[in-house]
């Protein structure tokens, strides 16, 4: 369970625990279970997991934003005032891998992928055009003008 601590609509810590209030409140008896009401009224609120983006794990990487942020607002019906209603969630931002770490992961695919052909090479079979088409694709991985950040991978016949 992820918490927030807030103080004017704007993150004090985080992430927070049920022993930072009580440490914080010493003088304060909290039941076994604290309700959403009795944090609310200390800042305090739960976080939310945005849905984690789509990302190549090859040749990036991702990465919990530092901080949650509220996402839903209202407005005062008589004020006309837009204010936050409380509800704070985390997103993620995907990352690029540095250079190095990248071109690993992607001949390490590609390797991996001409080990499981590799038997076709073998002398007593005979390789088909369309194997070997395929097998000669991974190793020009590396000579594609996207590598390694946007490979295109031929697909196995």
């Amino acid at each position: 369970m992820l918490l927030v601590k807030t103080s004017n609509g704007q993150v004090e810590q985080f992430p927070y625990t049920l022993g930072d209030l009580r440490r914080n409140n010493p003088q304060t008896s909290f039941p076994k279970k604290i309700g959403d009401a009795i944090l609310a009224s200390y800042g305090i609120y739960h976080v939310m997991p945005e849905a984690q983006p789509e990302y190549d794990n090859l040749v990036q990487s991702l990465v919990r934003d530092p901080e949650p942020h509220n996402n839903e607002t209202a407005v005062n019906e008589d004020t006309g005032e837009t204010y936050k209603t409380g509800r704070w969630v985390i997103g993620y931002t995907v990352e690029s891998k540095p250079q190095d770490q990248a071109e690993d992961a992607v001949r390490n695919k590609r390797d991996r992928l001409l080990q499981q052909t590799d038997w076709m090479a073998l002398s007593d079979n005979t390789m088909t055009p369309a194997w070997a088409s395929y097998r000669q694709s991974l190793r020009d991985i590396t000579a594609q003008e996207g590598f390694p950040y946007n490979v295109i991978w031929p697909t196995k016949p």
